[in-house]
């Protein structure tokens, strides 16, 4: 088996009215705080979605299987986007394969120097310009 998508971002302008919109949507409770590295949201402005907190139907037990983890987050001057990351066990690494492929690193690793055992992220653009997003632990 491949891979996992481990997580996903919305960006925009105005966080807050992107949480309203999506919360009011899709019925997601936010835990607001700042995101891991200052590159996909301004500070006190990231909103965690808790996947096991927000479950879908499906297979699991009651027919419910939890969701994955993800945030809404931005501020002013961020692009809107919408990404979605892979969980990998080296952040760096995958970032070189996805350059051997064709593809483009626009952000990462970072935080550049983590602690032990802490959140490490990237992004990369694929040959098309789509960007996805790398997660992994120092």
């Amino acid at each position: 088996m491949g891979l996992p998508v481990v997580h996903f971002e919305i960006v925009g302008a105005d966080p807050a009215k992107l949480r309203a919109f999506y919360g009011e949507l899709f019925g997601w409770d936010f835990a607001v705080g700042d995101a891991s590295t200052l590159t996909v949201s301004r500070p006190g402005e990231y909103g965690f979605v808790n996947g096991a907190a927000n479950p879908v139907r499906g297979d699991g037990a009651n027919g419910r299987v939890p969701g994955i983890n993800g945030g809404v987050a931005g501020g002013a001057g961020f692009r809107p986007q919408v990404l979605f990351y892979i969980g990998v066990p080296d952040v760096e690494a995958a970032l070189r394969q996805a350059e051997a492929l064709g593809g483009t690193r626009r952000m990462g690793p970072e935080p550049a120097r983590p602690e032990p055992g802490a959140l490490v992220v990237g992004h990369f653009a694929d040959p098309e310009g789509n960007v996805v997003g790398l997660a992994g632990t120092a």
